[in-house]
């Protein structure tokens, strides 16, 4: 933990400039957006097939918008692409607020999506990627513990203001937030940024010469053969999450039982992502990437094959480790492999893969649950789909020398 504090100490304002962006882009994140489902479809009359097929088609009109949008962090200053992408976030929250069509709804969804969900960690992700070379794990793990932070602040807000103000006025506080608290401390930290006084990020030879861009890497064989391995953890998390009635079921959990065993996955989601760091930074993301699925696999194994109240925060603490190790060592790789002159580009089209098999996993998920399967056919299917995504990847990144 010295090294995090005194890393912390050094670099704080970039590194706070990477957590205030993931902060604010948990608004558009699915687990914040989850609780004004309710009192949307009853304001709107929707059904919920209705409200959820406006949901995801913002959802899937995002991912197509980033992959143009997100490579101009490549060429724009990074305070005019955080003024954009703010600006786009304030309209959602407007949006939100004065819906009263599903027209109007599907728009607040597109540019919730697209900035909160998309643009905004891609922002901060990308910055720390680019601007870390030796520290790099580190600030990822960083900035992406906003996201475990936000899962525990921003639900028990947003239930307060709905409560005192109404859903609707609550996003007319988002709104003012963004203006009034998010760009101007967004601003002053990149301001206070000293990696930022020059005018490209600090590369080494290694970096320059491997400096390559989206089309390398669909081009690269590798690139096909870590994919499966990058997408399996969202894809899956998203399926079980949505799916969670079935579950419930299946295991003849309490609702509240396991709506308490999200403390668990939240501590193990923070706690992974900061060891995770560490060994980036010491052993490269190359070499994690083959393990990252571990713990996954395990989740589906003790969901298929376990019974009893305890398993819940058993799953739920793997599930967290998950994702906390897999989001810095997904986004440290990218850099590692490719360099970071055109790595606004790469990772707009990896966020774009990553929002679109969120959209199509709880589809495919409730056809197979639909057809009858049970929970112990569901994930031992699962988990043998996942070992095959990790016996391929270690053909991939990871042989490289």
């Amino acid at each position: 933990m010295r090294d995090y504090f005194t890393f912390l100490r050094d670099n704080w304002p970039l590194l706070g400039f990477g957590f205030s962006c993931i902060f604010w882009g948990n608004l558009g994140q699915s687990f914040f957006v989850s609780w004004y489902g309710a009192s949307i479809q009853g304001a709107l009359n929707l059904s919920a097939a209705a409200y959820g097929s406006l949901y995801s088609g913002g959802t899937l009109a995002s991912a197509l918008t980033i992959i143009a949008l997100g490579g101009l962090i490549d060429r724009w200053p990074l305070a005019r692409f955080t003024i954009a992408v703010a600006g786009g976030l304030t309209a959602a929250c407007i949006l939100m607020l004065i819906s009263n069509h599903a027209f109007v709804l599907l728009g607040a969804f597109y540019l919730l999506r697209l900035c909160g969900q998309g643009l905004l960690p891609h922002t901060a992700q990308t910055t720390m990627a680019r601007y870390f070379d030796a520290d790099r794990g580190k600030a990822l793990s960083v900035s992406t513990s906003a996201v475990p932070i936000g899962e525990v602040v921003l639900p028990l807000l947003a239930v307060a203001l709905i409560s005192s103000i109404g859903w609707r006025g609550s996003w007319f506080v988002f709104a003012l937030s963004i203006p009034l608290l998010y760009l101007p401390i967004s601003l002053w930290l990149l301001r206070r940024s000293p990696q930022l006084q020059h005018d490209l990020p600090p590369q080494s030879a290694h970096t320059k010469a491997k400096a390559k861009g989206r089309r390398d890497m669909l081009g690269d064989y590798r690139f096909w053969l870590a994919l499966p391995t990058v997408l399996a953890p969202p894809f899956l998390l998203t399926a079980i999450f949505i799916q969670q009635g079935f579950i419930l079921q299946e295991k003849n959990w309490d609702p509240i039982w396991l709506a308490s065993c999200f403390i668990v996955f939240g501590a193990m989601h923070w706690l992974a992502s900061l060891l995770a760091g560490v060994l980036i930074d010491q052993f490269s993301a190359r070499k994690l990437l083959p393990f990252i699925l571990a713990p996954l696999i395990l989740a589906l194994l003790s969901l298929a094959y376990l019974d009893g109240y305890w398993v819940a925060p058993l799953f739920m603490g793997l599930l967290g480790v998950t994702i906390g190790t897999s989001s810095p060592v997904n986004g440290a790789l990218w850099a590692e492999v490719y360099g970071t002159t055109k790595l606004g580009s790469i990772r707009s089209l990896m966020t774009a893969l990553m929002v679109l098999s969120t959209a199509a996993s709880p589809i495919l998920f409730g056809a197979i649950i639909d057809m009858g399967a049970s929970a112990q056919t569901l994930f031992s299917v699962s988990a043998l789909c996942v070992l095959a995504a990790a016996g391929l990847v270690m053909l991939s990144y990871p042989q490289q020398p």
